[in-house]
């Protein structure tokens, strides 16, 4: 659950870089875009603890009927996943060069199928989010 945690803290902070959103507009984009939903327990949590420790920042858009907090990514929180996107594309290549000499990991996930971004259990897809090559 943890690395599943860090993935959304990625995802979310991926979102921001694009552009501001409010809490809503993320629930949004990560249902259309991974087929997942995570609810505002989740969410407005993530996105406290995301500015606290300073990698977004928030502020108040009162320009439309309803007054909405709208979170942007920091200097800070770009750097990180600038950082981490370098970290995980080094793994992918190693877990793709890999996946020759190892015909599979537990659980049924193969190793193929984490080079290519997908997951494959019992011989179906689930929704599983992607590195880039």
């Amino acid at each position: 659950m943890k690395l599943m945690r860090g993935l959304l803290d990625l995802v979310v902070l991926q979102f921001l870089r694009a552009q501001p959103m409010h809490g809503y507009q993320i629930i949004t984009n990560l249902r259309k875009q991974f087929g997942v939903y995570f609810g505002p327990s989740t969410i407005y949590p993530l996105l406290s603890v995301l500015e606290e420790n300073g990698y977004i920042k928030s502020r108040w858009d009162l320009e439309n009927d309803r007054p909405r907090k709208v979170y942007g990514i920091t200097p800070q929180g770009a750097e990180l996943l600038n950082c981490t996107e370098d970290s995980l594309t080094h793994i992918y290549r190693k877990l793709a060069i890999s996946a020759n000499r190892i015909p599979s990991v537990g659980n049924g996930v193969s190793v193929e199928g984490i080079a290519n971004g997908k997951k494959h259990m019992n011989g179906g897809h689930h929704g599983y989010i992607s590195m880039p090559p």
